[in-house]
């Protein structure tokens, strides 16, 4: 492999990683907001009330995006398993 061929699966590796993090962490994102301007407006301050939404909306995202998740790694699997026969 040459240090170009090396750096271009660096980059394809971590967009890779951006691709299955970032819906997720949006998800959590967005629900972590609603529940702060929900606590804000009613004065709630419980502290299960910021956990609780966050934790079971991420893990229903987690059950949605999975099959999706899993075609992206395996697509990058069989681009990484192509490198390494010398077909791709």
């Amino acid at each position: 492999m040459t240090e170009q061929e090396v750096l271009d699966f660096a980059r394809e590796a971590i967009f890779l990683l951006l691709k299955l993090g970032l819906p997720v962490m949006l998800i959590g994102l967005a629900v972590g907001l609603v529940v702060a301007i929900f606590q804000s407006l009613t004065q709630i301050q419980e502290m299960g009330l910021t956990f609780v939404p966050k934790i079971v909306t991420v893990f229903l995202a987690l059950l949605v995006l999975l099959p999706w998740m899993l075609q992206l790694l395996q697509d990058f699997m069989a681009a990484v398993g192509h490198r390494i026969i010398g077909i791709g």
